[in-house]
């Protein structure tokens, strides 16, 4: 799918189907969704160069992400997505500035592509160039990371209640293997996160040194320093959740530990209660014909009686001991 998008009047972006018949004429931005070889070669007639394909977008050496070629920059960065129930999915978002046109080339949809029309008409952003379009692209992008970032937040923090409160809910009941796989959702939505951000710091460092070389950089500077700030500090924060979430697989694992050590405490103490009746049992249950035990009377119920001594004198004990 290809979607093109001039510059309106009042600084906004007017989006129309498919591609235009020519450059110019206010087109600041086309955008492809999944092309297939027709838009591919279609594209690629219209600008006069070739775009990458989606082995060249996933290639990770930086001089394959971010590079000069016919007086365009290529620039891939990962940027996440909402996948399906509810996880974080990541997919490699090619821009290319060629002169005051952006191309975004793209295989799964960030929400920020979206909504971007909207986002630029409500903080009355004038995107009345390619590049201008980019950094707003690249401010909701960075918005909706910081919004994924407050979400895996949320979920440490209630994982956190569930395995540091005194009695955790279904610890019994395999609670615990389910805060083993929320840990993992959370620590699969930071890696995600994190390879995101670092791409995009690259991004932003190569653009503000493309457009200095360029373009007169004076209408972007700030805000791509702002972007740069918002990226360092989201990269930190990540870092910081990331130890969270370390610590809690710690405490996770020792809790597991704590309560398979309980249930081998059990075993064992329930081994060493009953081991003095066995005894007795197995004295008493040996055919000897010279045993007087066996002419006395009350010799059965005493044996009974010595059983039950022998089994209660070591529980005792070990509640006394604090060992039950």
């Amino acid at each position: 799918m290809i979607r093109s998008f001039r510059h309106a009047p009042d600084g906004g972006l007017v989006e129309q189907a498919g591609l235009p018949p020519r450059l110019g004429n206010g087109i600041v931005w086309i955008d492809l969704l999944s092309p297939d070889p027709q838009e591919n070669a279609a594209l690629e007639a219209l600008l006069g160069f070739a775009i990458p394909s989606l082995e060249d977008m996933r290639e990770i050496e930086v001089s394959s992400r971010l590079f000069v070629q016919s007086d365009a920059a290529f620039m891939t960065a990962s940027v996440p997505a909402r996948g399906s129930h509810g996880r974080v999915a990541t997919g490699p978002v090619t821009f290319i500035l060629a002169g005051d046109i952006l191309i975004t080339l793209r295989y799964h949809a960030p929400r920020s592509f979206a909504t971007i029309a909207r986002r630029v008409e409500r903080l009355g952003l004038d995107c009345d160039s390619g590049a201008a379009v980019m950094v707003a692209l690249l401010e909701a992008i960075i918005d909706n990371l910081a919004d994924t970032l407050e979400d895996a937040g949320k979920d440490i923090e209630a994982l956190t209640g569930s395995v540091l409160e005194e009695d955790p809910p279904g610890a019994s009941r395999g609670g615990l293997q389910a805060v083993l796989r929320g840990i993992g959702r959370a620590d699969d939505s930071l890696a995600k996160a994190a390879d995101s951000l670092t791409t995009l710091t690259r991004l932003v460092g190569f653009l503000t040194q493309h457009l200095a070389a360029g373009l007169d950089p004076a209408p972007f500077a700030h805000r791509l320093e702002t972007i740069a700030r918002d990226l360092h500090s989201l990269s930190d924060h990540a870092g910081f959740l990331s130890g969270k979430v370390a610590f809690q697989l710690d405490a996770t694992l020792g809790m597991i530990n704590i309560e398979q050590n309980n249930i081998m405490k059990i075993f064992t103490m329930m081994s060493v209660v009953l081991l003095p009746p066995t005894l007795i049992g197995s004295i008493y249950g040996m055919n000897f014909h010279w045993m007087p035990e066996l002419s006395w009377p009350w010799g059965y119920p005493l044996a009974l009686l010595a059983m039950l001594v022998s089994a209660l004198v070591p529980y005792y004990y070990f509640r006394y001991r604090g060992w039950l």
